[in-house]
This record gives structure tokens, sequence and C-alpha cells, in this order.
């Protein structure tokens, strides 16, 4: 199975950098993992609804050049569905049983995900109605990746 991620800004902070790193390691056993990341916008402070829209759909176009036809595309959205570890790796184990081989994770900017990205989307997934950093979501992403891939593996995971 290939695993892509496509995100939005890059990694700054060298302890998220070494988090990446250490999941991708762990991950290559499992998968081939792909990790895209497309420029983001600055947003001006008191940014004004119009603004803010101008800035994810720009992010939302680079978004959209990358992404393959051939993947089934998951985007990270607050009102998606929540699943729980165990959901998820079946989800991504039934994928792969009926035929895909290329899955797409999509994370969006401080602003969010533009509607074109969103209903490009195959599934709406959600971690959370909280809000979290984009570059912490990146790593609690990889590492429910990983435990799915445990868990399909039938490998012991920490619950």
């Amino acid at each position: 199975m290939k695993i892509t991620l496509l995100t939005v800004g890059k990694i700054k902070e060298k302890f998220f950098q070494d988090a990446i790193s250490e999941y991708s390691k762990r991950l290559s056993r499992y998968c081939k993992l792909n990790i895209i990341e497309v420029p983001d916008e600055k947003t001006p402070d008191k940014a004004s609804e119009t603004v803010e829209e101008q800035i994810k759909e720009k992010e939302g176009q680079r978004i959209l050049s990358k992404l393959s036809d051939d993947a089934y595309t998951i985007v990270l959205a607050i009102d998606g569905k929540s699943l729980d570890s165990v959901e998820l790796a079946e989800k991504i184990q039934t994928l792969g049983v009926n035929g895909t081989s290329h899955i797409q994770f999509i994370i969006g900017g401080s602003l969010g995900l533009h509607d074109s990205v969103l209903k490009r989307a195959d599934f709406k997934l959600s971690f959370s109605r909280m809000t979290f950093p984009h570059q912490l979501m990146r790593v609690i992403l990889l590492e429910q990746i990983y435990r799915s891939y445990r868990i399909i593996s039938g490998e012991p995971y920490h619950k």
C-alpha cells in the first residue's frame, strides 16, 4: 500500500520533525510513505472572511494540483466521521482488500481546507471537534496510521 500525506506548510520545529521521522521509519515496514508539502499562505492579523477564503482557495489549488486521481482521498476535517483506532485500521484494511493501492490523507493549513478540496474527498475523517496545529496533526495522523498497521498485522499496540 502507498500512503501519501499531502499537507499545507512546512514543519519548522525539530521535535515535530523528529517525531515525523520516527513514525516514517516505523511505517516503512508496512507501506510506502510519501509526504508532500505545499506552501502555506501568510494570514494577516485580523484578516477578513474574504481574505481568509482567498487564502484557503490558493492553498486548495496547490493541494488539488498534487492529488493522484487513482488514490482514495481522505481529508482531515472537524466535521468528518470520528473513528477509533480499530475502525481506522479496518478502513485501511478494507480499502486494500477491495483493490485500493494508494490512500492519500490531506491536512489543511491553519484556516482549514477549501470547499473544492473537501468536495474532492472520498472520506472526511475527524480526530476531534477540537482544533489542532497542523504540524501536530501530522504527527498524530502518522501515529494512528502506524497503529492501524500494527492492528492489521495482529501485533501488540498500546490501548
